[in-house]
This record gives C-alpha cells, sequence and structure tokens, in this order.
C-alpha cells in the first residue's frame, strides 16, 4: 500500500498521513487515530521507516497512596534507563487509555495500576505492556509483569531483626487487603515470622491505613514489641514520627526496619535500615521485553528480581559473648 492509498481510505492528504506518523502536532486526535487505525489494518508503514521505539507510560490518574512513592522512584528508574537504550518516552494517564489505539508505539508501561484494568489489552492494542509490581491478568498473551520477590524481600527484614537478636517483631503492612502487593506481603511475613519462631497472629501482623499508622504503632508497643517491621510506602518516617511520640527510642527501645526511599530513610536520626526493591533492575528488565519484542521474540510472562536490605543504624547491634 502507497501512502496515496492510505489518505484515500482515511479521506485525507498524503501530507497529512506524512505528518501523523511524524506526529506533527497540529494533527487532531480523531485524524490521528483514524489514519493509525487503518494503517495496522493494512500492515502499512512509511517507506523506509524503522519499527518505532516509543514506550508509553501509564500512570494512575489518581492520587494512590500508599504506592505513591513505590511509583515515583519505579518512573524514575524507568525514565532514566528507556532513553538509554534508544527509546522515546510518552506519558499517558490510565483514564485516557484509549488514547493508546492513535500512538505509535512499541511498548506500553504500567506503573501502580490495576491488572483488572487492562482485561483485553491483547485484543485492543498491538503493542505488549509490561506490568510492574502486578501479576499478569490470565490469558493475556502479550502483557509481561516485572515484580519484586515479596517472599524474599519479607524473610530478608525478619532474618535480619533475628540476627540482631529482637525478641518480639510487630509487622504494620501500609495499605488495605485486597489492593497492590498487600496480600502477597501479608502472607510471607506471616510465613517468614513462623519460619524464625516468632508469633504470627492479627495482631501483630496488621494492615494499616494512612490515618491509623499512630494508633497502629501504639497498639504494637502495648504487646512489648522490641522491633518494628514497616513495609509500604513512605512507612519508614511515618514510623519514625510514631515513635517519637510515644517516646521510644530507636534503636535503644525498638528496632525498625522500613520500606522507604533510600534517599529519606539515610538522612532520618538515625538513619535507618531499609528494604528496597531494585528499581533499576525493574527497568532494565521493562527495557529487556519490548526489545524482546521488537527483535520478533516473545519473552517469558514474568521476571522476578529480589529486594536489597541497607544496613543502618535503626536496628541494634547483634549481643556478642
Amino acid at each position: 500500500m502507497k501512502i496515496q492509498d492510505l489518505a484515500k481510505l482515511a479521506g485525507v492528504s498524503p501530507a497529512t498521513v506524512s505528518r501523523v506518523f511524524n506526529h506533527h502536532p497540529n494533527i487532531s486526535d480523531d485524524v490521528r487515530q483514524r489514519v493509525m487505525e487503518l494503517a495496522r489494518q493494512h500492515d502499512y508503514r512509511p517507506r523506509g521507516a524503522q519499527k518505532p521505539r516509543h514506550v508509553v507510560i501509564i500512570l494512575p490518574d489518581h492520587e494512590i497512596y500508599p504506592i505513591r512513592n513505590c511509583l515515583e522512584m519505579a518512573m524514575t528508574a524507568v525514565v532514566r534507563e528507556l532513553p538509554r537504550r534508544g527509546f522515546r518516552i510518552e506519558v499517558l494517564p490510565q483514564g485516557n487509555l484509549d488514547r493508546l489505539g492513535s500512538l505509535p508505539c512499541c511498548g506500553a508501561v504500567a506503573i501502580g495500576a490495576d491488572p483488572g484494568d487492562f482485561a483485553g489489552w491483547s485484543r485492543r492494542f498491538p503493542c505488549p505492556l509490561v506490568l510492574v509490581d502486578r501479576a499478569v491478568p490470565a490469558g493475556e498473551a502479550k502483557v509481561h509483569s516485572v515484580r519484586s520477590d515479596e517472599a524474599q524481600g519479607m524473610a530478608l527484614a525478619i532474618g535480619h531483626l533475628r540476627s540482631r537478636g529482637c525478641t518480639a517483631i510487630g509487622c504494620i503492612i501500609h495499605g488495605a487487603a485486597g489492593t497492590g502487593n498487600v496480600d502477597n506481603r501479608r502472607a510471607a511475613i506471616r510465613q517468614a515470622l513462623a519460619a524464625n519462631g516468632y508469633p504470627a497472629d492479627d495482631a501483630l501482623v496488621r494492615l494499616c491505613q494512612d490515618e491509623d499508622y499512630v494508633e497502629a504503632i501504639g497498639s504494637q508497643l502495648k504487646l512489648g514489641v522490641d522491633a518494628l517491621f514497616c513495609p509500604g510506602g513512605n512507612a519508614g518516617i511515618i514510623a519514625a514520627f510514631a515513635l517519637a511520640l510515644f517516646n521510644r527510642r530507636v534503636p535503644e527501645d525498638v528496632s525498625l526496619v522500613a520500606s522507604e526511599n533510600m534517599q529519606y530513610s539515610r538522612l532520618a536520626t538515625p538513619p535507618q535500615t531499609t528494604i528496597a526493591q531494585d528499581h533499576l533492575g525493574l527497568a532494565g528488565a521493562i527495557a529487556d521485553i519490548v526489545e524482546s519484542h521488537l527483535a520478533g521474540v516473545v519473552p517469558a510472562a514474568e521476571r522476578i528480581l529480589p529486594y536489597h536490605l541497607t544496613v543502618r543504624a535503626s536496628v541494634r547491634a547483634a549481643k556478642t559473648g
């Protein structure tokens, strides 16, 4: 098919078709979408054009807490890695997902999204989708997952507290049941506590929303915990604030391990021992998946990366002798 043929089908001039494929700003969304849809139907590609190297980053169009901190760190890594691999990036709010059909892209990345929102992706869109930190919906051939190993990460934190001689560990998971990775983390924490000989009942493994965090830590302190593990969101900063309100010193009275922005946690008083996702590794895996599709190779549906533990002063030193 020639450009003149596509222009005739779309009811526009060949110059307009050329502007669509060159991302000219003065093309209406209706025209852009019509031309791109017809180009896909007829397998049209501009003469001399290579496969597009545009990746669309799909972000929530409303505030989601506690994953906002995780979203920002993942986004920072993605916008660093993809351009390094020669990709151009366009950000698209999730509420405008239908516009994806008019964008010439070779892949899409959804950060902080519910997998259910992308049901039927393989039927609706020709490019692959990579979900960050979420499972792949069933039956989606072009949808992939890049996520962190929750079981390994939770066990890493609990094991560190045990190695420092902590005797009673309370765990507060930031988030609500059925959202994000909350349920996976709760199950993994209970398994890690039991494996290390600690109680793992509901009183010691709690789910918590932002507004209830101080009260939840107060409840844990009444149970006599000498250590807190707080995964999710900006838990480290909130936990430090709550412990200060209850006049508890870190780590003399309570040892603390949290998931937190590494730049924040190192500036806390004392600097916080932190579990963190390998965001640069996640971004690299995303780029690998998109490049595999461009090369005609279908990659594995899922990539799982380990957490890292950064040891600082918020956990008491192990007793010697």
